[in-house]
């Protein structure tokens, strides 16, 4: 099954990251590098906020990174003000 891309998708990816990371560091989870993999980040972010139940897992089957970076980058424009520009 595909997933529909979102308009902005690659952004909204970049801005869920950023705060992501915050929110990830402000838990105490840790501390991403700069050199870190952006996919164990997104791994790393995703499973955080599927623990905290603030997002909904991903169905086992489903769970890749191509599906987590989607699911942040849904996550994270839900979180916008509506009139930010990335949701237009």
């Amino acid at each position: 099954m595909s997933v529909k891309k979102l308009k902005h998708e690659t952004e909204l990816l970049k801005e869920a990251i950023r705060v992501g990371s915050r929110y990830f560091e402000a838990r105490g989870a840790g501390k991403f590098e700069a050199a870190d993999h952006v996919d164990a980040k997104v791994r790393a972010i995703y499973l955080l906020l599927v623990k905290d139940q603030v997002i909904q897992p991903l169905a086992n089957k489903d769970e890749n990174v191509q599906k987590m970076r989607h699911k942040l980058a849904i996550w994270i424009s839900k979180n916008l003000p509506a009139d930010h520009h990335l949701l237009t």
